[in-house]
């Protein structure tokens, strides 16, 4: 299989997205070519062509005037997103149970876990781990798809909290730390549960700073 060498407008891409993510480009944030240009060091081509790219994908939309923003999720959007990612991901943790599956990968991401509580991590550690034991489910439940939907909604859920609630922090390993437990056992209904508990408390966690950010 051949592998395309990057573009420019790829790497731009990959670069202004992971400052979307970060929170180093907030929601409503203008994205203006030249600006962006200069900071990455490249002409503006690629930077119109990351910024098409980004609103293709929904990480950026364009105003009336036709100038580039950073989307805004809003509550409606992440409650939504949050449904269904509920829907899909519960049935990926049960699936994962039953998958017959190695559990290497999964008791080595229970270490990452156990290790955050003893000494915390960077948000992008944190962010990078948490990801990837939600892609490690999909991925043994079986199905290409759901991974690629899952890691979507995932995506979208970052846009909206980008790591604000540092109070979910240490409940959130814990919840993980559940659900790794309930899929290593075998045990499809405790996984597809404790999948469904830390989506909820997520879902609440949100809410909740919404009301009360301070």
């Amino acid at each position: 299989m051949t592998v395309m060498p990057q573009t420019l407008g790829d790497s731009a891409f990959r670069k202004i997205k992971a400052m979307i993510l970060d929170g180093t480009l907030p929601p409503g944030t203008r994205l203006p070519e030249k600006n962006l240009a200069d900071q990455l060091g490249v002409s503006r081509t690629p930077v119109r062509e990351a910024i098409g790219q980004l609103v293709s994908e929904g990480f950026a939309t364009r105003s009336h005037g036709g100038a580039p923003l950073v989307s805004i999720v809003s509550l409606t959007d992440i409650m939504e997103i949050l449904h269904v990612r509920s829907l899909l991901e519960c049935e990926a943790a049960r699936k994962a149970a039953i998958s017959g599956q190695s559990m290497q990968k999964l008791a080595d991401l229970r270490g990452h876990f156990s290790g955050f509580l003893q000494q915390r991590p960077s948000p992008a550690e944190h962010t990078a781990v948490d990801m990837q034991l939600h892609l490690t489910l999909a991925h043994m439940a079986g199905s290409k798809l759901l991974m690629e939907l899952i890691e979507g909604l995932k995506i979208k859920t970052r846009m909206y909290d980008q790591g604000s609630i540092p109070a979910r922090f240490e409940p959130g390993c814990h919840e993980h730390l559940m659900l790794i437990d309930a899929v290593i056992a075998q045990d499809p209904e405790a996984a597809s549960a404790a999948m469904k508990l830390h989506l909820s408390h997520t879902r609440q966690a949100i809410f909740s700073h919404l009301h009360h950010p301070f």
